[in-house]
């Protein structure tokens, strides 16, 4: 062996590291990325939940569906705003609160169902211009029903 071979192989292991690393540091974010978007995916859902609690509370009657509808979706943005990761500032959700009345008298009272339904546009917090244009936005949603008491 002539001296100058060893010399040839300083700097295969950078090298060898820079490839693995950038492997290892991609599956580490995806795994953030992903536990994340559970979070929120559950935070939707319970903010749903309390939503649609908030709606099933006896009232006096009258009842005004606008007023209650108002709270409902003030409730949950409430619980949104205390729980969801986002780190693009406020969370834009939207709401939509349906009513069923089951018995037929035009009247939202004991018995009736009420329909939660929130939407939320994810936005990716690790490289949120390219995963958006490789994967295209991530809309999570989630839907509660409730009869009132």
């Amino acid at each position: 062996m002539r001296a100058g071979m060893p010399g040839r192989q300083a700097g295969t292991e950078l090298v060898e590291f820079a490839i693995t690393a950038m492997l290892l540091f991609m599956l580490l974010f995806g795994i953030i990325e992903f536990s994340v978007v559970m979070f929120d995916k559950a935070t939707i859902t319970n903010a749903s939940r309390e939503g649609a609690r908030t709606g099933i509370l006896f009232r006096p009657e009258p009842r005004d569906a606008g007023t209650e509808d108002a709270i409902v979706t003030t409730a949950i943005n409430d619980y949104a705003a205390a729980y969801l990761i986002s780190l693009g500032g406020a969370a834009a959700l939207d709401v939509d609160v349906g009513r069923t009345d089951l018995n037929g008298d035009g009247v939202f009272n004991s018995g009736d169902e009420i329909t939660v339904t929130v939407t939320y546009p994810y936005q990716f917090l690790i490289l949120p211009g390219f995963v958006t244009s490789m994967a295209g936005e991530l809309g999570l949603s989630a839907t509660t029903v409730m009869r009132a008491e």
